[in-house]
């Protein structure tokens, strides 16, 4: 677990997580409304090469983004979601795809459904711009 002081320390955190990452992996991100999972997505994102606006996906579900070379991100938000169905996840089986690098915000609500977690992580708002940011590879 790492403390930071401002964005700018959780974006140092998810550069370097990035540069861990290959196609494939599924990172989960726990935590708070406002504990800055969407934050640390859009600074992993850049690290990956992704260079449009990375918006948090909360009303649309889902995002995909295209990297410099190709790579792809996608960016899951759940939390709108009451519970993941089998039918609902067939709607985001084109983000779950082998090929990209996938990040699910709110992932509790698809449990049992979702592709288990290559990388957990758990950020929480400590005030004062402070995060704790655990990062668990599983």
């Amino acid at each position: 677990m790492v403390e930071v002081a401002d964005e700018a320390g959780t974006a140092r955190i998810a550069e370097a997580l990035a540069a861990t990452l290959a196609p494939g992996d599924i990172i989960h991100l726990a935590g708070d409304l406002g504990a800055g999972k969407t934050a640390f997505v859009r600074h992993a994102a850049a690290a990956l090469g992704v260079t449009e606006p990375v918006t948090s996906p909360t009303f649309a579900i889902a995002h995909r983004y295209q990297a410099r070379d190709g790579q792809l991100v996608s960016h899951l938000d759940l939390y709108r979601s009451r519970g993941v169905t089998v039918e609902e996840l067939a709607d985001l089986e084109e983000y779950l795809d082998e090929a990209a690098i996938v990040f699910v915000e709110w992932p509790e609500a698809g449990v049992g459904l979702l592709p288990a977690a290559t990388v957990q992580i758990t950020i929480d708002d400590l005030g004062d711009d402070r995060r704790s940011i655990a990062i668990d590879r599983q």
